[in-house]
Formats: structure tokens, C-alpha cells, sequence
């Protein structure tokens, strides 16, 4: 029996989601499809996505993006981690970095011997024990050593910061130079096909009536197609993410350059810091229920670590995500799927993923349902697990210091989330449930560094004496405190391996 093949695919919106979607086809899917990309310089792009997490170096490894070039041509930096200031109460600074904590003993974790001692008093903060964490704090860096599989020197684990509009651009080319087509114009009607209400095309201000197979929604918080157009409908997260608006600003670099994302918490949202190598990526995202664009942007202005570079831009956004990513022939990518804060550095992560799922799910022409729903499924389960990593952020803290952290302490959340905590709580268990993008060890690092603190601890932790378990920590620490001081500083990697082109 023949199968209907898909021959068109048309990409609407450039920016981060459309750029990185049209450059992962065009790479992967080669010269069997016509993929064209319809974008508006009228329209602008959020373009505040410059932190990433490791997993970003899957997607340039599949394209066969060189590391190095890349962050030359996006004024990039290397990430360790998130920094988090002021969260579980004012004065409070933990770092939630990237990799191992410790070496994990046959019987139990590593967190788990640790526990056992900081409960007695006789261990330092969790953040001593894991080179993630210590490197920053001096402003170290250097890519993980492989051939040192013992040494805490193999277990770095980095992502990057860079300039979000630069990437666009970067990949733009890839994409363009391997067949894709770009499209400019605005689109200013959806065509459905009577018979199934499949997109059949879009018209743009010009009147030209560009047509597809498979149509790809990348054009932001308007969500053009898979809302405007097919009304898919729209989940709302607000009750549990009260944030609202961002403001964003970039302003001039300071010493040192420091390899991770700074988040600091004021009184109705949290201010992110990102350091690129020709400027500082800033922002407060913030509740419009608790808190005013006046006071907000003075809070922002007021925070900035140089001078500022542009006026403040302005975002308003709906926490939630889309109720289907796949809905006919049309799929959501980026912000149209849904929007989840940058707290964690997702966004890109999420765009990413969906590629990449879809990719898996590539349909025929006849776009089977039972592919369709178990897509949507998948999604669904993602965003749940992450919103639910994002929401303990606001949940585990003990600030009442305001009526936005009074709500934030005090609300209900899901109820996996309830079941997390209560699991740390208790004996500080933590459990990854179907393959989340969040280890245990992150969990981990937020609950403590928001003062989760749990009654006990794994028994099993006793069977090995108390002295065996002292030298242990003392050895782990000591070992990667010596790694850290041979590592070099993070500016001075930069510039020798990948300083941005004149």
C-alpha cells in the first residue's frame, strides 16, 4: 500500500524556536522536503533566552555546530550552574550547579552520608562538595578532563550563555545554506481545508498564499496558528506561577566573569543575570498582581551591576502551556506551546526537545492520531515535571517579608510536588519519575538551599562507621578544592578558546 508522503513543511516565526527548528531539519531531515520559513522584521522576537543547560550540546553535536565557533559568533559564555540570592530567606545564596555532588557509595548516595553529618553539625554547607558549585564561587572554568575518570576534573558539566538574537542568526545561515527558504513577510490569514480543518495555507500582507503539508507554530506568545488560527486552548498556570512580566535590559560587563546565571529574589519575582562576553543579559520578572511596571523597572534599574545599554523592554506573558502541542497538521514550538519562566533556563531546552520529539513522531500525510496524541502526551508529561521543579522555587521558602511570598509560602501546589517535598522531609528521599529532565541532585540543591531540612535520613547510611564516613567528605572536599585551584579563570578560557570576533 502506498503512503501519502508529506512534501512542504512550513516554519512560521524565525527567532530562537524557528531558527533552531528550520536549521535541525534542514541538517537532519537533508534535501527530501521543501522547508520554508516565513518571518517579519516588523514583529519582533522576545530574544531574552541566553542561558541554557547542558543538553544544548546535543543539539549542536547533532547538527555538527563547532563549540567553540559558535560562542565566538554569539558573544558566548560557559554556565557551572544557577546561582539563587535571597530565596529561602533575604541573605540566602546557594548555587544549583550542573553534574555529580560527592561519589555515590554502593550502599547509598553521597547526599545521604553528607546529611547524616551536617544533622550532627560536623559537615560543611552541600555546596563544598561538588566542583559545580566551588568553581564558580572563585570564578573558575574549564571543560571536563576525559581522560581523568576519577577525578572530579571529568565530572564538569557546563552549558552556555549567549546572545539570544546572534544564535537566530547563526543558525539562520546553517539553515538557509542547506535549502531553507526564508519567507519575509506578515502573515495576515490561516486558510483551513473545509473537510478536517487542517491548515491548507497562510496569506501574507502581499497577498502571496504560501501552502504546506506540515505546519510548524514558532511564532511566539501569539500563537498564531495553533491558537489563532485552530483555538486549541490554553492551560493556565498562574495559580501556581503568579509571575507575569518581565522586563528586560542589558548592561555594560564588570569583573570577574563569572560561569553561571545569577538569580536574586525581590520582594514580587527575581532578577536573572547573565554575563556574555560583550555585555550583561538582565531582567526582573515579577507579578503584576503584587507589583507595578513603575516599581519594577526601578527595581531592575536599581540592580544593574553597569550602565545600561538600551531602554527597558517590556514582556507579558500567561504561565501555562498550550492544551495540545499537536494539533492537525500543525505543531507548536517555543513560546506557542507554552511559557514557563526562565528561572531554570528551559525555554530553549523545551524548544529543543520538541524538535526532537517530533523528529520521532515525523509524520505521513495521513498524520495518524494515535501518533498525534501520544506527542501530546509526552509534552503534557515534560512541562508538568518541570513546572512542578520551578513552582518548589517559589513554595520552599520561609520569606514573609511580603504579600507575594506570603501567597508564594502558602499556596497550594500539585500534588507530585506535595509528595517531593514530603519525601525529602522526611528521610531526604528523592525520586526521578519518568525520566524528568531534573536529576535527584537537583532537587536536592533547591530543597536544601531553601531550607527544606528532613527529620532523618537513610538508615542504611549507619551500616558504615562514622570515622569511614568523616574521611570520606573530608576526602571529596579536599580533592576538588585542589582541582579548583589548579583550574583556570573563566575569562581567561574564554579568551583563549573562543573570544568573539571583532
Amino acid at each position: 500500500m502506498a503512503i501519502d508522503k508529506l512534501k512542504n513543511i512550513v516554519i512560521v516565526g524565525g527567532g530562537t524556536a524557528g531558527w533552531m527548528t528550520a536549521a535541525a531539519f534542514s541538517k537532519l531531515l537533508g534535501n527530501r522536503y521543501r522547508i520554508q520559513l516565513i518571518e517579519s522584521d516588523e514583529i519582533a522576537t522576545i530574544g531574552v533566552g541566553e542561558a541554557t543547560i547542558p543538553h544544548i550540546k546535543n543539539f549542536n553535536a547533532a547538527l555538527g555546530i563547532d563549540v567553540n565557533d559558535i560562542l565566538r559568533r554569539t558573544q558566548g559564555t560557559f554556565k557551572l550552574g544557577i546561582e539563587f540570592v535571597n530565596w529561602g530567606q533575604i541573605g540566602d545564596s546557594y548555587i544549583h550547579g550542573f553534574g555529580k555532588i560527592g561519589q555515590d557509595a554502593a550502599i547509598a548516595s553521597f547526599y545521604q552520608y553528607w546529611l547524616k553529618m551536617f544533622q550532627l553539625g560536623e559537615a560543611a554547607d552541600l555546596g563544598h562538595f561538588s566542583i559545580n558549585t566551588v568553581a564558580p564561587r572563585q570564578a573558575k572554568f574549564m571543560r571536563s578532563v576525559s581522560d581523568m575518570p576519577n577525578s572530579p576534573l571529568s565530572d564538569i558539566a557546563s552549558a552556555f550563555h549567549f546572545d539570544a538574537s546572534l544564535y537566530a542568526r547563526f543558525l539562520r545561515t546553517f539553515a538557509e545554506e542547506r535549502g531553507v527558504v526564508r519567507t519575509e513577510g506578515k502573515i495576515v490569514e490561516t486558510l483551513l481545508r473545509q473537510a478536517d480543518g487542517f491548515i491548507e495555507a497562510v496569506v501574507l500582507a502581499s497577498g502571496e498564499r504560501v501552502a504546506g503539508d506540515l505546519f510548524i507554530d514558532c511564532s511566539g506568545i501569539r500563537a498564531l496558528l495553533i491558537e489563532g488560527a485552530l483555538r486549541t486552548g490554553f492551560e493556565d498556570w498562574s495559580h501556581w506561577l503568579p509571575c507575569d512580566r518581565a522586563i528586560a535590559v542589558p548592561c555594560e560587563s564588570v569583573d570577574p566573569l563569572l560561569p553561571l546565571t545569577r538569580s536574586t529574589a525581590h520582594s514580587a519575582g527575581w532578577q536573572w543575570r547573565i554575563p556574555l562576553q560583550h555585555r550583561i543579559g538582565n531582567g526582573h520578572v515579577y507579578s503584576s498582581r503584587f507589583m507595578g511596571d513603575d516599581e519594577a523597572t526601578a527595581i531592575l534599574l536599581a540592580n544593574l551591576d553597569g550602565k545600561p545599554l538600551a531602554d527597558p523592554r517590556y514582556i507579558r506573558y500567561v504561565p501555562g502551556r498550550r492544551v495540545k502541542a499537536w494539533n492537525r497538521n500543525c505543531v507548536a514550538i517555543g513560546l506557542s506551546g507554552g511559557f514557563l519562566e526562565p528561572l531554570e533556563s528551559t525555554s530553549i531546552h523545551l524548544i529543543q526537545t520538541t524538535i526532537t520529539r517530533l523528529l520521532k513522531f515525523f509524520p505521513h500525510g495521513a498524520f495518524n492520531q494515535v501518533d498525534i496524541d501520544e506527542f501530546n502526551e509526552q509534552c503534557n508529561v515534560e512541562y508538568a515535571h518541570i513546572r512542578n521543579f520551578i513552582v518548589l522555587h517559589y513554595k520552599a521558602t520561609e520569606r514573609d517579608d511580603s504579600p507575594f511570598w506570603n501567597y508564594c509560602r502558602t499556596m497550594d501546589v500539585p500534588e507530585a510536588l506535595t509528595k517531593k517535598m514530603a519525601l525529602f522531609a522526611s528521610n531526604g528521599r528523592i525520586f526521578r519519575e519518568d525520566a524528568e529532565l531534573f536529576a535527584e541532585v537537583s532537587w536536592l540543591q533547591v530543597m536544601h538551599g531553601q531550607r527544606i531540612r528532613p527529620r532523618g535520613y537513610d538508615p542504611l547510611v549507619d551500616l558504615t562507621p562514622k570515622d569511614e564516613i568523616e574521611k570520606l567528605l573530608a576526602n571529596v572536599e579536599g580533592v576538588i578544592r585542589k582541582c579548583v585551584d589548579v583550574m583556570p579563570l573563566h575569562s581567561d578560557y574564554v579568551a583563549k578558546n573562543c573570544a568573539a570576533r571583532a
